[in-house]
């Protein structure tokens, strides 16, 4: 079974984003296009292509959205050059490092104890 076809893109819905199906999608090699909306649901296509190095492909409204699928499906080079990109980001990327975001996430979680344990309110904490 092939990865990806030559042709293959994914483009994620709205007002919902893809989630884990954008992932595997990223991880196959399919290069994913969407654009940000005004919730965390309509924006989680962004911050995966963010984590992957490739927030070109995030549209900044439909009408961008519409202008780079389209592009897309016109430029084979530039497929290729995504599809290279993603084979190369599914060790390099934050988006697939598991260990690193445990990592994060365990630190994240050691200062909010830290936090609370110093009898501080609860805050934003940006990750690591």
């Amino acid at each position: 079974m092939r990865p990806a076809s030559a042709t293959a893109r994914w483009r994620c819905t709205w007002p919902y984003n893809a989630h884990t199906t954008a992932s595997d999608a990223l991880w196959a090699g399919v290069p994913v296009v969407t654009f940000l909306g005004p919730t965390f649901a309509s924006r989680v296509g962004a911050s995966l292509l963010g984590a992957v190095g490739l927030p070109e492909l995030v549209a900044p409204d439909p009408a961008g959205y519409e202008a780079l699928v389209l592009g897309l499906a016109a430029d084979a080079p530039r497929r290729q050059a995504l599809r290279a990109h993603l084979a190369a980001a599914r060790t390099g990327s934050a988006l697939f490092d598991s260990r690193r975001t445990t990592r994060d996430l365990e630190a994240l979680y050691l200062r909010m104890a830290t936090r609370h344990a110093q009898g501080l309110a609860p805050d934003h904490l940006p990750a690591n």
